[in-house]
Order: structure tokens, then sequence, then C-alpha cells
């Protein structure tokens, strides 16, 4: 009977410590909206679900010819969960492709890209 206890709370202390494990900063929006069409944007916003450190989290936009568009320095917003990158370069029309990468505020890395259209 102490051994069915014991792994018991041994089962439950392992739910409990796996909660943090699945705690990642996840892309949850994003505007332009991937796979949008749109005039050509002056900032990219991306939202996450929990807050970023900043100094190693960003993005790298590359235009339709595969060169890097040039892009501001990066801010959060006041809740520290929506990273905001002006764009600086010209942006002609065609498919954009943004990659992005986060660090959480608890220490765990994401990353991910997406594709949206500028139109004529």
């Amino acid at each position: 009977m102490t051994r069915i206890r014991l792994g018991a709370l041994a089962a439950l202390l392992g739910l409990g410590l796996a909660g943090p494990a699945f705690a990642h900063a996840h892309l949850t929006s994003s505007v332009p909206a991937q796979n949008a069409t749109v005039a050509a944007p002056t900032a990219l916003r991306l939202g996450f679900s929990e807050g970023l450190e900043l100094r190693f989290t960003g993005i790298k936009l590359t235009g339709p010819d595969g060169a890097a568009v040039p892009t501001g320095d990066a801010a959060l917003d006041p809740e520290g969960a929506t990273l905001i990158v002006p764009v600086t370069g010209a942006l002609p029309a065609g498919a954009y492709t943004v990659d992005w990468h986060a660090l959480s505020k608890d220490g765990h890395t994401t990353k991910g890209s997406y594709v949206l259209t500028v139109g004529p």
C-alpha cells in the first residue's frame, strides 16, 4: 500500500512540475495577418501568448527577391507580449516572409515564419 501512495505522490509532483515546461511564447496574432494581401505596412505587430525578452526576440523580413528588408528598432507594447517592428525599407508588390524568434520571460525560445503579400 505504501508503494502505491508513493507512486501516486510522485505522479502528482511530476504533473505539477511539467506545467512550466509547456510555457512557451507562441505567436497568437500578427498585423498584417498571415497570408493576407495588404498595402505596404509601416510596421509589423506580432502578438505572443506570454511576455517576451526584447533583447533576444526579433524578426527578419525577406522580400520577393530574397533580400532582407530594412527594419527599425523593435519594441514591446506596454504588456510586453506584442513585438512591434517598424518597416523602414520600401515594400514593392510581392510576397514577403517574416521569420521570427522569441525568448519568453520564463526562458523558453520559439521561432517560426509566415508569409504576407503586398498588393499593387
